[in-house]
């Protein structure tokens, strides 16, 4: 992801209001700073959380930010550029367990996660924090940084590979690494620590890191499950050509390799000719002709009273398209839902399904609705 980088030209642009192509952007609250991830805690309590990349969490309640910040560890993150506060994660039955876990980059440049524990007035404690995982980061950008509790309860981790153009260092390749990779672990078994699955793919190979989940990522910016069929999609940012989502079955064992450094997207990355043999090529792509970054979003079935044929939504930072990724009988179909003057850095769900947006600069949240 290329953020501040572009400050000078993203502060040049204004949203523009979005009707066309089937969905419609509803504005649903302004005024965060750096907005990284939407979510919710699934405890019925009708709340968005917005993550600000210089190191707050911020609650959303019938429309307004609350006063009171429900976390603030500024102190503890180096921010901005691809550095920051990245996301939070719920575990299951938060409503009673009354922790959290966090994703942010320490002020040494570590990819961190850590556990928060709530403490008075329903806010989170910045002292109760537990580091759970520091993997060392050598380059200050492709950090990933999302976390999320997949439909088998364990945490699953993105993170980038390490940085640099082209991965010099080779990490997304390279199965005794941590970084270009997607993880899985076991947070809560035994909170303030994390246990490897016995059923993560690479357990009992000695070559590989057990963590490991999946690999072969350059910088997968958001990923996501669908909340009803468990299926996995993934945003990873290309190099200098293609931007490609990534998807994963319901039900997978794992151990997919996604083919970073050797592709990007469904082309050799450096040479001319290149064996895709034993790869999970993407299920779409496109090219850097207007976009820049593919930003990961989420499944979509509209409302409740209005439901919608199934449709992964996704946009990218540098165009403020949105896409919608849908699959049928003839293969998988993407196609341009609209075409905003938005800094895409995030989509969201609360608890209900509806999907939401996030616009970087001015860091107003909207929330889409698909028309028919």
């Amino acid at each position: 992801m290329v953020l501040l980088l572009l400050l000078g030209l993203l502060l040049s642009w204004t949203p523009s209001s979005s009707a066309q192509a089937g969905i419609r952007l509803i504005p649903v609250v302004s005024g965060f700073t750096m907005p990284t991830q939407i979510t919710n805690a699934g405890d019925n309590s009708s709340r968005l959380f917005v993550v600000e990349q210089t190191g707050r969490i911020r609650v959303v309640k019938n429309g307004r930010i609350k006063l009171t910040v429900f976390l603030d560890i500024a102190r503890k993150v180096t921010c901005c550029g691809e550095q920051g506060l990245f996301s939070i994660a719920f575990p299951p039955g938060y409503a009673t367990k009354k922790r959290f876990y966090a994703s942010y980059t320490d002020v040494a440049g570590n990819s961190t996660i850590s556990m928060f524990q709530i403490g008075a007035d329903d806010v989170a404690d910045p002292n109760s924090e537990v580091v759970i995982l520091t993997v060392p980061h050598p380059l200050p950008n492709h950090y990933g940084g999302l976390i999320a509790f997949g439909p088998d309860g364990y945490l699953y981790v993105a993170l980038g590979d390490g940085g640099g153009g082209g991965d010099p260092s080779g990490n997304a390749q390279n199965p005794d690494s941590l970084l270009g990779k997607l993880l899985r672990i076991d947070v809560e078994s035994v909170p303030g620590r994390y246990l490897v699955p016995d059923t993560n793919p690479f357990v009992g190979n000695r070559l590989y890191r057990p963590e490991i989940w999946a690999l072969g990522f350059r910088n997968p910016w958001k990923f996501s499950f669908d909340r009803r069929t468990g299926e996995l999609y993934i945003g990873d940012v290309g190099q200098s050509q293609y931007e490609e989502v990534d998807y994963e079955a319901a039900g997978s064992p794992g151990g997919q390799n996604f083919g970073w450094n050797s592709m990007e997207g469904l082309h050799c990355y450096a040479q001319q000719t290149c064996s895709n043999a034993g790869l999970t090529l993407p299920v779409t792509e496109y090219t850097h002709q207007t976009d820049c970054a593919v930003t990961g979003g989420f499944v979509d079935r509209g409302s409740g009273d209005t439901p919608q044929p199934a449709m992964y939504l996704y946009g990218d930072f540098c165009s403020g398209i949105i896409r919608g990724l849908s699959y049928d009988a003839t293969g998988w179909h993407s196609t341009v839902l609209t075409d905003t003057d938005f800094h895409i850095t995030t989509f969201g769900d609360d608890e209900s399904g509806n999907v939401y947006v996030a616009d970087y600069y001015p860091g107003t949240i909207y929330r889409i609705a698909r028309i028919r």
